[in-house]
């Protein structure tokens, strides 16, 4: 079996370019910092090196750029080339299957907008309110030991 999972922050702006095929295609690294800290107490990172295709180079393209953190199902490839000198080069990196968006779109905008939004109180619509009662929420009863599997009153 052969599956890469990686979580990252692309390192430079992705730019797609097409085979003469005309398949879109898109060559770009993710630094994913490693779980543990050196002696001194900083984390090393390692910068991956990725390449999608088609449908998944056309999203990256359009929807993540530097700094953008990313989650990456993939497999590991190693192929070789040869360089403008004649030279060998050997190189490995993850051939991209699934793209998964880690920041919400709040994120990249600023945390700012999203801390007003929580600041203020929700109040319903006007439709809504006046169908709403008066007084107290009535408590959810529940028949026997049943519990559900979440908190109620915290939406």
């Amino acid at each position: 079996m052969n599956k890469v999972i990686l979580m990252g922050r692309i390192t430079k702006d992705i730019e797609v370019k097409q085979t003469p095929s005309n398949i879109a295609v898109c060559s770009f690294t993710v630094a994913c910092d490693r779980r543990f800290k050196t002696q001194s107490g900083e984390r090393q990172t390692d910068f991956i090196n990725c390449v999608a295709w088609r449908q998944q180079a056309t999203l990256l393209g359009n929807y993540f750029h530097k700094g953008s953190r990313i989650a990456i199902v993939g497999s590991l490839q190693s192929r070789s080339y040869d360089d403008q000198n004649g030279q060998k080069r050997y190189i490995t990196e993850v051939v991209v299957d699934e793209v998964e968006f880690v920041d919400s779109k709040s994120d990249s905008q600023g945390q700012q907008q999203v801390q007003q939004e929580q600041a203020q109180p929700m109040t319903p619509p006007p439709a809504m309110q006046a169908a709403m009662p008066e007084g107290p929420v009535p408590e959810l009863e529940l028949e026997g030991d049943a519990q559900l599997p979440f908190d109620v009153m915290g939406y």
